[in-house]
């Protein structure tokens, strides 16, 4: 399945890197990434692609990296994100 996943918050070394190794240990791709600093706010948005089985485990491990880093990290089905942002 797809999904984005969202990550904001005070910029500091090593967000993207943390992340993204993360998915790459659990054999998740990302599709597409757009991320800047506003002032000293990290944004970022991900486009990544999953196993619908590995939801429930990734949102534990991306809650517990925005725990250890200060972050607010949440990660929406594809579909329903669309649906809550369609104007």
């Amino acid at each position: 399945m797809k999904a984005v996943v969202t990550v904001v918050g005070k910029d500091k070394v090593g967000i993207i890197a943390r992340v993204s190794t993360l998915f790459c240990e659990n054999n998740i791709n990302i599709l597409d990434i757009s991320q800047t600093i506003m002032q000293d706010m990290f944004t970022m948005i991900m486009l990544v692609e999953l196993e619908k089985e590995s939801v429930k485990k990734i949102n534990e491990e991306l809650a517990a990296v925005a725990d250890e880093m200060g972050l607010s990290i949440h990660l929406q089905n594809q579909k329903l994100f669309n649906s809550m942002h369609r104007i």
